[in-house]
C-alpha cells in the first residue's frame, strides 16, 4: 500500500530513495490528502505504479511515434511551459505553427501561388481536425440549401465502415448522420462505386482514408473523385471530399509520390493528417489544410483581442502546450523530403522482413497489403482450436502488445492480429518477435484447446438437455398409451 504521512514532522534532513522510510499512514487514492508529502516520496510512489505500464516501444497496436532524438527532447522541455493560444506573448511560436501549416499544404499539392499563404490550423491530434473539417463542410452545405430555400436539418456523411471512432463522434456530437458503407470478405476499405451510389442532396461530404486503421491500405482517392465528378454533373449537385490522412499524409508523399488522393484532385476540399503518426513527434498534434480559403467559413472563425493583439482562431479548445509544434517544425527542417524518405523506406522494408517472418511458419493469413501504411495485419490459418485474442494474450508474457480485433461488418466474421512499424521498431525487433510469435504458437498447440473444450461442454450440455427431452416425451407417451388403454377396456365393460 503507498504511503503518505511523514514518519517525523520535525524531521525534514532525512532523505531517502524509497516513500515507505518517510511515511506510516495510507494514502488516499481518491481524494486529496490532508497533509503535504516530501518530494521524493511523491515521485517514488508514482514512478513505482508507472513501472506497471507497458513499455511504449513494444506497444505495436499504437501508431503514434514513441521515440525522438535527444536534441528534440530538450527543445520540448525547453517549451513546456509556453501556452500556444497566447499569440501576441509567443509571436516566433505563432510563425513555426504557421510554417509547418505552409509546408504540409505544398507537401499535399495544395494549388497556392508564390505568395500565397495556406489555410490550416494545428490541432491536439487528428480527431479534433476531423471535427473542425466536419463542421466547415456542414456550415457550406448549410449556407447553400438555406440560399436555396431547402431543407438544411438532416444532413449527412458517406464514409466505410472502417473509419476511426472520431467519425462516429463527428456524426453524433454534431447531429450528422453517418452513412457507412459495409466491408465484404477479403474487401476491407471503402468501396468508390457504393459510396458514391449512397451520395444524395443532404450529403455534406464523402470521407476517403488514406490508411486504413484496420490493415493499413489506402482507399481509392482518384477512383472516388472521377465517379463523384460524373455524379456531381449528373445532379447538378457539388459533393467534395475529405481525405483522413492521419496515418498516411507522412507516408504517401515521400514513397508512393505518383499517387494521386491529396489536392490535385479536384474535390477534395480538405485533408488532416496525425503529426504524432508518421509526422514522427510524441503524443498531442495534428493538423487540418484547407484547399482554398473559401473551403473555410468565415463565420467559424473567431477574433480575440483579450491576450494582446487579435487573433484569429479556429479550435476547439483553446489553451495547449507549444512543445509538440516546435516539434513538428523540428522534424520538418532536421529531416527534410530526403530524411522523410529514408524513414519510411525503412519501415516499409522492416514490414517485409515481418510479413515473410510470419508467412515462413505457415500459420498465418496475411491480410494487409504491402503498399499503404507500414503494417502487418495478420490472422490464424486455422482458429478451430485457438484464435486469435489467445495469441496476443500470451504475446504480453513477452512484453509484446499486439491487438487482436473484428472486423467491422460485413466482415465482422474476421478476426486478426496488427503490428505497426514504427521508426523506432527496427529488423532485430522484427525478427525477435517473429521468434516469439512462434514460441506462442508451439505452447499454444501443446496447451488443452480452450476454445473446443468449452465448444465440448456445450455439446455436451445440448446433448444432456435433448436426452432429457427425449425421455420425458417417451414418458409422456407411455402414460398417454396407458390412459387410453385403460379407457378402451372401460368402454368394452360398458363403464362409461
Amino acid at each position: 500500500m503507498v504511503l503518505s504521512k511523514t514518519a517525523s514532522e520535525s524531521d525534514v534532513s532525512v532523505h531517502s530513495t524509497f516513500a515507505s522510510r518517510y511515511v506510516r499512514a495510507s494514502l488516499p487514492r481518491f481524494k486529496m490528502p490532508e497533509n503535504s508529502i516530501p518530494k521524493e516520496a511523491a515521485f517514488q510512489i508514482i514512478n513505482d505504479e508507472l513501472m506497471l505500464d507497458g513499455n511504449p516501444r513494444l506497444n505495436l497496436a499504437s501508431f503514434v511515434t514513441t521515440w525522438m532524438e535527444p536534441e528534440c527532447d530538450k527543445l520540448i522541455m525547453a517549451s513546456i511551459n509556453k501556452n500556444y493560444v497566447d499569440m501576441d506573448e509567443y509571436p516566433v511560436t505563432t510563425e513555426l505553427q504557421n510554417r509547418c501549416v505552409n509546408i504540409i499544404a505544398h507537401l499535399f499539392n495544395a494549388p497556392l501561388g508564390d505568395s500565397e499563404t495556406a489555410i490550416g490550423v494545428g490541432t491536439v491530434g487528428s480527431s479534433e481536425a476531423i471535427m473542425l473539417a466536419g463542421l466547415a463542410f456542414k456550415r457550406k452545405w448549410q449556407n447553400k440549401m438555406k440560399a436555396e430555400g431547402k431543407p438544411y436539418d438532416k444532413p449527412n456523411i458517406v464514409t466505410g465502415a472502417n473509419v476511426q471512432v472520431c467519425w462516429e463522434k463527428f456524426a453524433r456530437y454534431f447531429e450528422v448522420e453517418l452513412k457507412e458503407v459495409k466491408l465484404r470478405d477479403g474487401y476491407y476499405v471503402m468501396d468508390p462505386e457504393k459510396a458514391v451510389k449512397m451520395v444524395d442532396e443532404n450529403t455534406i461530404c464523402v470521407a476517403a482514408i488514406l490508411g486504413s486503421t484496420l490493415n493499413g491500405e489506402f482507399e481509392d482517392v482518384k477512383l472516388l473523385n472521377d465517379l463523384l465528378v460524373e455524379k456531381n454533373k449528373e445532379t447538378g449537385w457539388d459533393t467534395p471530399i475529405h481525405v483522413d490522412a492521419a496515418s498516411g499524409g507522412f507516408i504517401a508523399p515521400f514513397i508512393y509520390p505518383e499517387l494521386e488522393w491529396d489536392f490535385r484532385l479536384p474535390l477534395v476540399k480538405s485533408i488532416n493528417v496525425s503529426g504524432h503518426k508518421y509526422g514522427l513527434v510524441y503524443a498531442g498534434i495534428g493538423w487540418v489544410v484547407w484547399r482554398n480559403k473559401e473551403d473555410l467559413p468565415e463565420e467559424l472563425i473567431f477574433h480575440i483581442n483579450y491576450l494582446g493583439a487579435d487573433q484569429p482562431t479556429f479550435t476547439l479548445n483553446f489553451s495547449k502546450g507549444s512543445s509538440q509544434v516546435i516539434a513538428q517544425y523540428y522534424q520538418l527542417i532536421r529531416l527534410g523530403y530526403e530524411g522523410y524518405k529514408n524513414v519510411m523506406e525503412n519501415c516499409r522494408d522492416n514490414m517485409m522482413v515481418l510479413k515473410q517472418g510470419l508467412e515462413n511458419t505457415g500459420k498465418f493469413n496475411i491480410v494487409s497489403k504491402d503498399n499503404g501504411v507500414p503494417l502487418v495485419a495478420f490472422s490464424l490459418k486455422d482458429n478451430s482450436s485457438h484464435k486469435e485474442f489467445e495469441v496476443s494474450e500470451m504475446l504480453r508474457r513477452f512484453g509484446w502488445i499486439v491487438p487482436a480485433y473484428t472486423m467491422p461488418p460485413d466482415a465482422q466474421h474476421v478476426t486478426v492480429l496488427r503490428v505497426v512499424i514504427r521508426e523506432d521498431f527496427s529488423r532485430t525487433l522484427a525478427e525477435r518477435l517473429v521468434l516469439d510469435i512462434e514460441k506462442v504458437l508451439h505452447e499454444l498447440e501443446t496447451l488443452p484447446c480452450r476454445i473446443s473444450t468449452k465448444i465440448a461442454l456445450a455439446n455436451e450440455e445440448k446433448e444432456a438437455a435433448a436426452n432429457k427431452e427425449k425421455r420425458d416425451l417417451e414418458k409422456t407417451r407411455e402414460i398417454t398409451t396407458a390412459w387410453r388403454k385403460f379407457v378402451m377396456q372401460r368402454k368394452m365393460n360398458g363403464v362409461c
